[in-house]
């Protein structure tokens, strides 16, 4: 680990030591038959998906005699807690991670590899999408995780808002998205919900932003370059939504546990930009007809070297920690979890598709929302930058944004000179 890798490390164990005393080392270490699970938020609350998951781990309890210990950990706290566990070696055995923190995890040495013999305990690399296990870690080197459940970011529309709004078809740019934002925003109504306080959505808006205006936000030897002039249009086209736009709810700016999913399945914004929502708004009582799913918008008229992207390769991946007292167990465990039934049930329940490739025939996805997601990903979805930096690059940016989104919320200006400010700030931070 570099001093610089040691010192964000040891950061992240400081704002997350009230988080880190579960101890999950130590009761594996007490009943060998037992593990501990981190799994991410993918559904409303943290208590849904307690719900959909423990009748699968009380199924793998049931075939193999181990008992999972769930904890869902909301995102916000979430990279902090596997960073201060990586550096501590205490926490649980496996866990859910980000895909695009990958290679950052990898670079701490604390996760196993899962190479061509470690992938065959678990049903062998062939069955895994390809694309899926790309982003399983860094270039080059064995993957670091396996991919679990496979996203991409849509754009969601309440049809019956659009209609009394006189709109037919869903926004295209983002100048139309702003256009019509300005159209739904009224009668205590807003045009488009965003998690202002979440760092990680935050950071995946600035990647598919930049690559819209031709930016990066690492040069080819994986140094950051965030205060580039493209970056810095980029980021204020986004947080312009709120400052300028006014088709935003400022209290937008304090959300970071889904509350923008919530506002639109309860009618209080017209449009989402979202990874899989629709099992979400299902959970809310939107009905699947109650809204549309579009591709995510694209600049009218691009600058010279901007992207036709419009999406993170996104998805989740689960990882196991070198430090489990279980390491056979853990490994089992992923194998359950990847195996067909689990991905078909999971993925279906979530609304995502299956990261292997024998599960991905099954008629639960070729619903109009999953069609839209694998389009995304087959045509307009780029990989974020795996280097060891990026979950900092996540923590640095979003927090820049959020800090924005505040200034918007408060009535503060939002200026280039402002943005750019923020992200020269955050570049300094990495050095």
């Amino acid at each position: 680990m570099s001093k610089r890798h040691l010192g964000i490390f040891t950061a992240a164990v400081l704002a997350a030591a009230s988080l880190t005393a579960c101890g999950s080392g130590d009761d594996s270490a007490a009943a060998p038959k037992t593990l501990t699970y981190w799994a991410s938020n993918q559904g409303p609350s943290l208590e849904a998906d307690k719900t959909i998951l423990q009748p699968e781990l009380d199924k793998f309890e049931k075939q193999t005699g181990i008992k999972v210990n769930l904890e869902v950990v909301p995102w916000s706290d979430l990279l902090n807690r596997l960073l201060a566990a990586a550096a501590s070696g205490k926490g649980p055995d496996v866990v859910n991670i980000g895909n695009t923190w990958s290679a950052s995890l990898q670079a701490t040495g604390a996760l196993v590899e899962f190479d061509d013999a470690t992938l065959q305990t678990i049903g062998g690399k062939d069955r895994i999408v390809p694309a899926a296990l790309a982003a399983a870690g860094a270039p080059g080197k064995p993957p670091a995780a396996v991919p679990l459940y496979s996203m991409a970011y849509s754009l969601y529309y309440n049809k019956k808002s659009f209609a009394d709004a006189g709109i037919t078809a869903p926004p295209t740019t983002w100048e139309q998205l702003a256009e019509y934002g300005k159209k739904l925003s009224t009668g205590g109504k807003w045009g488009l919900a965003v998690e202002g306080a979440n760092p990680s959505e935050n950071a995946h808006h600035a990647f598919t932003f930049s690559q819209q205006y031709g930016g990066e936000w690492f040069d080819s030897a994986g140094k950051p370059t965030f205060d580039t002039p493209q970056n810095v249009s980029a980021i204020k086209r986004y947080i312009d939504f709120m400052a300028v736009d006014k088709i935003t709810n400022p209290s937008n700016a304090e959300y970071a546990q889904n509350q923008s999913v919530s506002d639109f399945a309860n009618g209080k914004a017209a449009m989402l930009l979202w990874q899989s929502a629709g099992s979400n708004l299902k959970t809310q009582n939107m009905p699947a007809d109650a809204y549309g799913v579009a591709p995510v918008p694209f600049l009218a008229s691009p600058p010279a070297g901007g992207k036709k992207v419009n999406s993170m390769v996104a998805g989740i991946n689960m990882a196991v920690f070198k430090h489990t007292k279980n390491k056979d167990g853990a490994l089992n465990f992923v194998k359950f979890m990847t195996s067909d039934e689990e991905q078909t049930i999971l993925n279906k329940t979530y609304g995502s598709l299956p990261a292997v490739k024998t599960a991905a025939s099954d008629p639960a996805f070729s619903a109009p929302e999953q069609k839209s997601i694998q389009e995304t990903l087959v045509t307009t979805a780029a990989p974020l930058p795996q280097v060891p930096d990026e979950s900092t690059f996540e923590t640095l940016v979003g927090t820049a944004m959020k800090e924005l989104f505040a200034d918007a919320a408060s009535g503060k200006p939002v200026t280039e000179e402002s943005v750019k400010a923020k992200l020269t700030d955050a570049q300094q931070k990495m050095r």
